[in-house]
């Protein structure tokens, strides 16, 4: 595979533009539409959509109906026609075209030197400063049809879906402007039939606040039609006698905005974006409800017209046109990561306050660390307390050091035990370890320093197994702490381990979130002061499990890899259910390079780095082992817990259903496929 190519990996660029419009001058205008089609070729663009009436101009009302006009629209389409014949892009631009007793308003799909097809306008406003109905006929009813133009017979209707045959998912639709103002606009109705890039040829006069209905109408259309939405609308040039123009360009895709330009430009100006087609289609796999409404309105979504193409897409590497986040469970924007965290917090919080209710309010009993997860769970358990009125006291805290509990984490532990005000204990494992080492006749009895999966198990098997006795000794549950990325990469010691409690708070929370949940927490003022200085010093504490002795801190990380780039896998692969090689191509392009892009607010600045392909391409390898051929028996045993975040869970009874016994040969064959350099610059 070429693995530099975007169009390699399920993308494909579209770009909306608008320029200066020359009114009633279409050999003007179709120099320009070819001047930015030719830019759009080089930039490797496979759809490029102009606003409205380009040809003519928007705003020439009775000037529409004049044969002079009308028969420079024609030659100006055969100039457009033929200049597109060594071109990339699918052009897709507007012009007034006679047809029978009438005038339409057309998006004209034009590509390497054919028109392909020709979308009439479906909805004509006549109300406020729009009078359109005196010039123009509407084409809603135009469906099954065609049209003689340029000297050629090709199909006209709003029914028509142009399919990319050499782009998988590429299937383009065009409507104009009023047309996605109405309640069903002909883009539903052609996302359902398979269009997946709705592009709309506006006009639109701009006034105060219209900007704004214009993103809320392209972005719910893109999250309905779990689709892209490419929009772009007149520009400067167009008359002034009454109104205004602002040249308005967005592309969003599934809700999400990917792409806009400056309003009120001074010339040719277009929004760029990759598509994500893969996306699109995995997304309607997941959501039935989409083809059930099709099936539904099959009498009209079953008529839609296939016209199939040959785009020819470039195997170079161009980059990618769109934001990847390098943290996907984590937004880079400060407004967006607070109000996640609210209510990720509170989603947790609210899912232990109900389960304690429904089973007669018991005490809670957790094992405090001192390192990031316990700590969170148990800020959790407070603020549950507080909100159903008991006193932090039922909150039963231990922290059960072992062989190689440092005494900073312990001491944060008692710190943050002591600030929240719960019932605090201390209980030394390591007795009750030894015994179980000397009667197993494990090497480490007999003075051997031998720290296997064993050594580490038996410590973290006796954790556990106090915290369930204390827990049936004391009326209460064992509050889980485990975190959505172990239990991706099946990180934790499975039955009497801490893979099991009786309820998990953080079962939905990656690591890479938990972090800034707990940030939040500081910066909003859920505790007091001292408990906040508690809290910031975990922050600073490197991830371990503390299980092995020695002098040198035993990093989690270190072991397993990076939980940046295995959480960057697991949003994927279970939101999208996207290729190892694809989420590598998308790994390589978030972190290739650390000084590029947003981080998240209040990551340490030293903890910033970047990765290699070679880096990238191997922890890619090992989630894919331990994911789905070795993890999933730890997952398809977990307690309950609640679902927090959009990107899923692994829970066997929600959003992840699995064998235990499945293997992970078809993601190891496609990583195969990618021919990884060993450097790349």
């Amino acid at each position: 595979m070429n693995f530099w190519s975007l169009y390699s990996h399920g993308f494909a660029r579209v770009a909306a533009c608008t320029g200066h419009a020359a009114i009633a001058d279409p050999p003007a205008n179709a120099e320009a539409v070819l001047r930015q089609a030719r830019r759009c070729a080089e930039d490797g663009v496979a759809v490029a959509v102009f606003p409205e009436l380009c040809l003519s101009g928007y705003s020439i009302e009775d000037l529409l109906l004049q044969d002079a006009l009308l028969d420079d629209v024609e030659t100006a389409l055969r100039t457009v026609v033929a200049g597109s014949a060594d071109l990339l892009p699918v052009l897709v631009l507007g012009a007034p075209l006679r047809h029978r007793h009438r005038i339409y308003n057309c998006a004209v799909v034009v590509h390497r030197g054919r028109i392909l097809g020709i979308a009439p306008k479906s909805y004509l406003p006549n109300y406020r400063e729009f009078y359109e109905k005196r010039q123009i006929a509407a084409g809603d009813d135009e469906r099954g049809g065609t049209i003689r133009v340029a000297g050629a017979e090709v199909p006209f209707g709003p029914d028509l879906l142009f399919t990319a045959e050499d782009v998988p998912g590429l299937v383009v639709h065009a409507e104009v402007c009023e047309d996605m103002w109405v309640p069903v606009p002909p883009s539903a109705e052609a996302a359902l039939a398979g269009a997946t890039v709705l592009v709309n040829l506006s006009g639109s006069p701009i006034t105060v606040g219209r900007a704004e209905d214009r993103r809320l109408l392209c972005r719910s259309a893109s999250a309905r039609c779990l689709a892209a939405y490419v929009y772009a609308a007149a520009g400067q040039g167009e008359s002034t006698t009454d109104l205004s123009w602002d040249g308005q360009t967005m592309i969003y895709e599934s809700g999400a905005l990917l792409a806009e330009t400056d309003r009120f430009p001074d010339g040719d100006q277009y929004a760029v974006a990759d598509v994500d087609l893969d996306q699109l289609r995995q997304s309607r796999h997941r959501m039935g409800t989409f083809d059930d409404n099709r099936r539904t309105l099959s009498g009209r979504t079953g008529a839609f017209r296939e016209v199939v193409f040959r785009l020819d897409p470039p195997t170079a590497d161009l980059g990618l046109r769109r934001r990847v986040e390098r943290f996907p469970f984590v937004p880079s924007d400060p407004a967006r990561l607070a109000q996640d965290c609210y209510e990720a917090y509170n989603i947790q919080v609210a899912g232990l306050q109900q389960r304690m209710a429904s089973i007669g309010g018991p005490k809670i009993v957790i094992g405090v660390s001192g390192g990031l997860d316990s700590t969170h769970a148990l800020i959790v358990a407070a603020r549950a307390m507080d909100r159903a009125g008991r006193p932090r006291s039922d909150i039963l805290a231990f922290t059960l050091p072992g062989f190689a509990t440092g005494e900073h984490t312990k001491g944060n532990a008692h710190k943050l035990m002591r600030s929240l005000g719960v019932t605090a204990a201390e209980l030394d494992i390591t007795p009750t370890a030894r015994l179980m080492l000397k009667e197993m006749g494990h090497p480490f009895s007999s003075g051997e320093p031998v720290y296997d999966i064993t050594f580490e198990n038996v410590q973290a098997g006796l954790r556990t197994d106090y915290l369930f006795r204390l827990a049936n000794q004391r009326g209460g549950i064992v509050l889980g702490t485990g975190d959505l990325s172990e239990l991706a990469l099946g990180w934790c010691t499975y039955g009497v381990g801490d893979q099991m409690s009786h309820y998990n708070v953080n079962s939905g929370v990656p690591k890479t979130l938990i972090q800034h949940l707990i940030r939040w927490v500081i910066s909003s003022g859920q505790f007091d002061p001292d408990t906040n200085e508690t809290l910031a010093a975990i922050l600073d504490t490197e991830i371990s499990p503390e299980l092995v002795p020695g002098e040198e801190l035993q990093s989690t990380e270190s072991k397993i890899g990076p939980y940046a780039l295995h959480d960057f896998t697991l949003f994927h692969v279970l939101r999208y259910g996207y290729r190892p090689s694809k989420i590598g191509f998308l790994a390589w392009h978030a972190w290739r390079d650390a000084q590029a892009g947003d981080w998240p607010p209040g990551f340490p600045e030293g903890e910033r780095v970047a990765y290699d392909l070679p880096e990238i391409w191997h922890w890619l390898e090992y989630f894919c082992r331990r994911f789905f051929a070795f993890a999933q028996f730890k997952r398809s045993a977990m307690p309950n817990g609640p679902k927090v975040l959009a990107g899923g869970s692994l829970s066997p009874r929600g959003d992840w259903r699995a064998p235990s016994d499945s293997s992970a040969a078809a993601w190891l064959r496609d990583l195969a496929r990618w021919d990884l350099p060993e450097t790349r610059t």
